[in-house]
């Protein structure tokens, strides 16, 4: 995992541990200055020769693959190439890249050299994980939006359950570019201050980037994907479903997946976005299925909406809840605690709220254009 909130999962947690913001304002990707998750670390240089590899979005993804490297090589010694997977979850690939080319095209209606569209196609990460790795199994990018990165963990596990792969490189890669930045702006979508998710005074996302991935087997160690709830309620383009019915239903599916009752969930990762609909649909769906005592935040207020990550840095940072006997961590809600008497009550995560146990079971919730949504249930592996 990296982001800005550091570029692996310790620090990641170690920064929201410390409940600091890591978004800062850039003129990089705007007309004006916006608070931006910007990942500001090194990364590695690309080791493939050929113009269609060299791109951010491909650096974020081989930074992520290092960190799992020898385990990656283990099922792949074990396995064979043939049985091993990559889909990787994004919405705009390494369009960054072509975004100079594209302009120079309108200036002087000529292509660059340097112009390489396959850059830019959703497949583009997922076959380059895979060309750096030299596996021969299923490869594919899944791109629905803020929801691709915990949708190619359900793709994952069904590779993996129908048997046609033994393991599976599996997460989101998403890289900052002017597309994104002022495609939300011109959807009036965005905040300018630290986005302030389930607030009366919320205004709008930060845009960020970042990347996780995992290595998904059948082999039980840890901490276990048990139960997916996909949704494709098409309301509407841009805009989620007033009710909630799509988030309850996903909610439902991901509970039944799991065999486990809403209850027994001990934390939410919450999609909460920040903006006026987003976070009034989803407080209504989680009073629809959960108790409100249930602990709950969103985290996009410490490295902002990292789009077509988000799904799977969020899994990461569920994952992140479940790792430890001893190393108790809870995300805490970073906001102005100015509650919306308009929105039914949810138990945000405050500096008071302490764990005395481990956590068994988190839910993350990730609800995309279009109504692309999913819902996540990861759990404890218990050693006996």
């Amino acid at each position: 995992m990296l982001c800005s909130a550091g570029s692996s999962p310790a620090m990641v947690k170690s920064t929201i541990r410390a409940r600091k913001t890591t978004i800062t304002k850039s003129g990089n990707f705007s007309v004006s200055d916006l608070p931006l998750g910007i990942f500001r670390g090194d990364l590695p240089d690309v080791p493939l020769i050929g113009k269609q590899w060299n791109s951010r979005n491909n650096q974020f993804a081989l930074a992520a693959l290092k960190q799992i490297e020898a385990d990656v090589n283990d099922v792949i010694a074990r396995f064979g190439a043939h049985r091993i997977g990559v889909v990787i979850g994004t919405s705009t690939s390494s369009i960054a890249e072509c975004e100079v080319d594209i302009r120079e095209w309108v200036r002087t209606k000529k292509i660059t050299s340097e112009y390489e569209y396959s850059l830019q196609e959703m497949g583009a990460t997922a076959q380059f994980v895979a060309k750096i790795l030299g596996t021969k199994g299923p490869c594919y990018g899944v791109s629905t939006a803020c929801s691709s990165g915990a949708k190619s963990l359900a793709a994952a596990r069904r590779l993996i359950r129908s048997g046609v792969c033994d393991a599976v490189i599996a997460g989101g890669v998403d890289t900052l570019c002017q597309l994104t930045v002022q495609g939300f702006s011109s959807l009036e979508a965005v905040s300018h201050e630290v986005c302030n998710p389930f607030s009366r005074n919320r205004n709008g996302i930060n845009i960020g980037e970042g990347a996780a991935l995992f290595l998904v087997t059948s082999e039980p160690k840890g901490v276990e994907l048990l139960g997916i709830g996909e949704g494709s309620d098409a309301y509407h383009i841009s805009a989620p479903d007033p009710s909630g019915s799509g988030a309850v239903r996903t909610m439902k599916l991901a509970l039944e997946d799991a065999g486990i009752k809403a209850e027994e969930v001990d934390y939410a990762n919450l999609h909460g976005t920040a903006t006026k609909l987003n976070d009034r649909m989803e407080a209504i769906a989680m009073n629809t299925i959960f108790d409100h005592d249930i602990l709950c935040s969103s985290t996009k207020p410490f490295i902002g909406h990292t789009l077509g990550a988000a799904g799977a840095i969020e899994a990461g940072i569920c994952y992140l809840t479940l790792e430890s006997d001893e190393d108790y961590f809870l995300p805490i809600q970073l906001w102005d605690g100015e509650r919306d008497s308009d929105l039914p009550e949810i138990n945000l995560v405050s500096a008071e709220d302490k764990l005395t146990s481990p956590l068994n079971y988190v839910l993350s919730n990730s609800f995309a254009f279009g109504g692309n949504n999913i819902s996540l249930i990861l759990g404890r592996i218990n050693e006996v």
